[in-house]
């Protein structure tokens, strides 16, 4: 390995306390990462059993119970513990002290201890996991988790609670670096666009994650001490629960994608050799979503029994929320305009991220209108809406950033062959499982059941070997990233020949980032304008 990587940061022998201690925000994000890695394979997991289980009408592999179980899990462990916090606490914390030419995070120390604090969480979640797990779903509806349910259901929402607290402190840290360490010269409208992602992001955790803290501990508190706030037998309203849940969960989606989004931003214009079309705009919309992201929680409850005029309101604001993110969309295209584009994974996975990004987006606005959403609610087609966006989305651009920043993070490169292989093999596999459901979902097939009349099995049998083809795409880069830090060639400083700050140091960077004040004079993103200059050719 190279030298800098034996010193410590990706490998070499050293102790474990040495990791466990670290305030380094390179170190802390490698934590990060392995944590949210098994996380991703557990809630995994749990899908490929539940895909499984729909191969076939009858409910013959697992009991309805346990089914109930399965997806409560596989929701709880994939949104809390790997999609909130896996960009952000992972390469956000990696990169945004390197892109704005700091030696670290403002507060190492409180960096550390949201790692911490997030296994803390996590602990109470896996505990009710093994003593049975909870049925309640992901989103912890009431009555379902304040009265009926006999599960765990105390232990993995305090779990969540705990985690959110991590998400404060990560959120903090990102909102005090970005305004106090820009390196001289930096101002806001030079910044990466991944910086004013990950700074909207902060925002947003900040604000709405208290709601969600306050809203399971009034649950636990109902179950344990028979506080009447949800359960009408004791005078509390369960419609209550949905509004405060989804408000902060519908700017939780943006929690998840804001970073997304910013990772393409800067993937694209690296590999099509042009600076990114419209920054001003770009880097606007981002924290217009941040902002209208809170005013839209109540498309959510249009078969609730929401005051018909609220519902007006709501999907008004659905679909101007959409608005900034097309304006996203429209951007990236024009900056694949005449570029000398290259077809790297990085870019590959990008692209898959606007492809299933622009089409889950435009099935939002199907459940954005009251009388469209009446149909599709609690049908496959959400599920299929939301995975599209999540999964479909995030997680792309999560492994488009790893493939875009590996060289950076490890000093070493990866196979081109095999990660091309695996972008290819996660787009298909992820239109294989999900679109059926679409399908499924306009046809009236409801979600979270685990039988079905056979006339559906079709659509189900397309969706349970999808997953099987995806779960093949998901595990892949683990083992030529693994090959990578092993036996993988040194990288250099810039193997993709991108600008940014984070570019201008060692591969992986020594302990303090720079050896240099740096000190910024021009824009993010200085491509040359013309696609046939030969500094640009490949």
């Amino acid at each position: 390995m190279t030298d800098q990587a034996a010193s410590g940061y990706i490998g070499g022998r050293m102790r474990p306390l040495d990791w466990l201690l670290s305030t380094d925000h390179k170190r802390v994000a490698w934590l990060y990462l392995v944590s949210l890695t098994g996380f991703f394979f557990l809630g995994g997991l749990m899908a490929v059993l539940m895909r499984l289980e729909l191969a076939t009408p009858a409910g013959d592999l697992v009991g309805d119970d346990t089914y109930n179980r399965l997806f409560t899990i596989h929701g709880i462990i994939m949104v809390w513990f790997f999609l909130v916090p896996s960009i952000p606490a992972t390469l956000g914390n990696f990169l945004l002290p390197l892109m704005i030419g700091a030696k670290d995070l403002a507060f190492p120390k409180l960096n550390l201890a949201s790692w911490y604090v997030f296994l803390l969480g996590s602990l109470f979640t896996l505990f009710s996991v093994v003593k049975g797990g909870v049925d309640t779903g992901w989103t912890f509806y009431t009555p379902f988790s304040s009265l009926y349910s006999n599960s765990y259901v105390s232990a993995a929402a305090f779990g969540v609670i705990v985690v959110g607290f991590s998400s404060i402190m990560t959120g903090i840290n990102f909102i005090v670096t970005t305004h106090r360490l820009r390196a001289p010269g930096l101002t806001w409208f030079r910044l990466p666009i991944f910086v004013w992602t990950i700074y909207a992001t902060a925002l947003v955790m900040v604000l709405a994650t208290p709601v969600l803290a306050a809203s399971l501990t009034l649950i636990v508190m109902e179950r344990l001490f028979g506080i009447g706030v949800f359960d009408p037998n004791l005078g509390g309203d369960p419609l209550l629960f949905q509004h405060l849940f989804w408000f902060y969960s519908h700017p939780a989606v943006y929690i998840m994608i804001l970073p997304g989004m910013g990772v393409v931003s800067e993937i694209i214009p690296c590999f099509a050799r042009r600076p990114l079309f419209g920054y001003t705009a770009v880097a606007l919309s981002t924290m217009a979503i941040a902002l209208f992201g809170f005013l839209v929680w109540g498309h959510h409850m249009f078969v609730s029994g929401l005051s018909p005029y609220a519902g007006v309101v709501f999907s008004f604001f659905s679909f101007l929320v959409a608005i900034p993110s097309a304006i996203k969309v429209f951007n990236w295209s024009l900056t694949l305009r005449k570029g000398h584009v290259s077809f790297e994974p990085p870019m590959l996975y990008a692209l898959g991220f606007v492809g299933l990004f622009t089409f889950g987006g435009l099935a939002g606005l199907f459940v954005a209108a009251i009388a469209v959403d009446v149909q599709l609610h609690d049908t496959y087609f959400v599920v299929a809406h939301f995975h599209y966006i999540m999964v479909g989305g995030m997680v792309t651009a999560f492994m488009g950033g790893l493939h875009f920043w590996w060289p950076k993070m490890t000093g070493r490169m990866y196979s081109q062959l095999w990660g091309t292989i695996a972008a290819g093999t996660m787009f298909v596999g992820f239109n294989l499982t999900f679109l059926p459901q679409y399908v499924l979902g306009w046809a009236g097939m409801p979600r979270r059941y685990h039988q079905y009349p056979p006339e559906f099995q079709f659509w189900h049998d397309l969706s349970s070997a999808g997953a099987v083809v995806l779960a093949l795409a998901y595990a892949m880069p683990l083992f030529y990233f693994g090959w990578s830090l092993l036996y993988g060639p040194p990288a250099p400083p810039n193997p993709w020949l991108a600008t940014g700050l984070e570019w201008q140091t060692s591969s992986p960077p020594p302990k303090h980032n720079f050896d240099r004040v740096i000190v910024v004079k021009g824009p993010p993103y200085d491509y040359p304008h013309e696609a046939d200059d030969p500094e640009v050719k490949r």
